[in-house]
């Protein structure tokens, strides 16, 4: 028969033999370990919440709130914290007539000057996909002018990834002055920053830094206790009971503090630890989960990452690597150029003066790759650099090993590396 045919031919005829007809259960609510799962409650961060709170309150006495720069590496809570005490402020001015609030979310990402952000804020506030364009700067300031005086009486800004426009700030300049300039008669309008880069505040001009940032806070790295509570609030509800070996949080803690303290990376660390015990159809999570996914992280973070390096980039990451070999990092600046100079002879590629080197070695350094230290001298003696590397050697030499153009060097240093090895 016809149908007994096509039984026979698919594989997955019935519901046991589909590969997607998993019957262990490891996680009970998964959706708490994605990345866009809000949590409740941040205990961890009750200090920087509170200082967040004293910044805004004046928006409920009828004047602007203060305008805001928050801080701190990827992971720690600032995006979240905003959040959480934005939406408190947003149901406390629903609840009262005497606060007409409007709150702005946005993020600079890809939004490399004050024109590009500009344009972006003025589509954010339209609600349609399409941003305004074809215009000078000034005619957009003025147009976006246009639309927070459309908006209710108080007007904050949260801007995400603040550091994307770098040294074009012109807006930053702007937007709190605004009222004060008589662009807008009505609102009272405050700006708060949020930026991963811990360098960004003080790249910024100083009108800028007088006119924008009231108050800054600080997230700090969690430390392994913190991450600990972190995860143990969070798996209680994504894991089935008992899916847990007791070593499990604290390793994923361990890990993460010890890298860059980021919550994010230890929610991250415990869910492919859970996905890798579950495809292997194993009940409980143990230590050694951890440990390779912790591996397998790391690896891909640093793929992703070498794929958009420049030439330039991998030379100054190749030095750096020789000299970790030769067990001669932290190196300053001109040991690591001695270096670069001597693969860059071998390659027949473009040489870049000591200063420019350093650039790259800093962009690094702000990409996770290396471990940047500034030295002082004391009042005379002035600072000095010196760089490491952070990813893991083996993984580093094998990525970088798939590019033809630099694969003869890997090659030897991996040789050299094999040889120290056997020593």
């Amino acid at each position: 028969m016809v149908g007994e045919d096509t039984d026979s031919e698919n594989p997955y005829s019935t519901l046991n033999s589909n590969p997607y007809g998993k019957s262990l259960e490891v996680f009970a609510d998964e959706s708490v370990l994605k990345e866009d799962w809000q949590p409740e409650q941040l205990p961890e961060r009750e200090s920087e919440l509170e200082e967040i709170r004293n910044a805004l309150a004046p928006a409920t006495r009828g004047v602007n709130a203060h305008n805001l720069f928050l801080y701190g590496k990827t992971g720690q809570g600032k995006t979240v914290a905003i959040d959480h005490e934005v939406e408190l402020l947003q149901e406390y001015a629903d609840s009262e007539n005497d606060l007409d609030l409007s709150v702005i979310k946005t993020s600079a990402n890809n939004q490399t000057t004050s024109y590009q952000l500009c344009a972006h804020l003025i589509k954010e506030i339209r609600g349609k996909t399409k941003k305004p364009s074809g215009i000078d700067q000034q005619s957009m300031f003025d147009l976006l002018y246009h639309e927070i005086s459309n908006l209710e009486k108080t007007v904050i800004i949260v801007i995400d990834e603040i550091d994307a426009i770098g040294s074009n700030d012109e807006l930053l300049y702007e937007l709190p002055r605004a009222r004060k300039n008589g662009h807008i008669e009505e609102q009272w309008v405050s700006v708060i920053g949020i930026s991963n880069n811990l360098q960004f505040r003080d790249n910024l001009s100083p009108k800028v830094k007088d006119s924008l940032y009231d108050s800054e806070i600080e997230f700090a790295p969690y430390n392994a206790d913190q991450l600990t509570t972190i995860l143990e609030r969070r798996a209680e509800r994504a894991f089935v009971e008992g899916a847990l070996d007791d070593d499990v949080i604290p390793l994923c803690s361990a890990f993460a503090a010890q890298d860059e303290g980021s919550a994010r990376q230890a929610i991250r660390l415990l869910y492919k630890a859970g996905e890798l015990a579950l495809n292997r159809d194993e009940e409980i999570i143990f230590e050694q989960h951890v440990r390779e996914a912790r591996d397998i992280l790391e690896r891909k973070r640093i793929e992703e990452g070498m794929r958009s390096l420049t030439t330039q980039d991998q030379f100054a990451l190749l030095s750096i690597v020789a000299l970790e070999i030769d067990e001669e990092t932290p190196a300053r600046t001109r040991q690591v150029f001695q270096k670069y100079k001597s693969i860059v002879d071998r390659l027949n590629g473009n040489q870049l003066v000591e200063r420019r080197v350093r650039d790259h070695l800093q962009s690094l350094g702000m990409q996770g790759f290396l471990l940047v230290e500034t030295r002082n001298k004391g009042i005379q003696g002035g600072s000095h650099y010196r760089f490491e590397l952070k990813t893991d050697l083996e993984a580093t030499l094998d990525i970088l090993g798939e590019d033809s153009r630099i694969n003869d060097i890997v090659e030897d240093l991996i040789d050299i590396s094999d040889v120290k090895n056997m020593l």
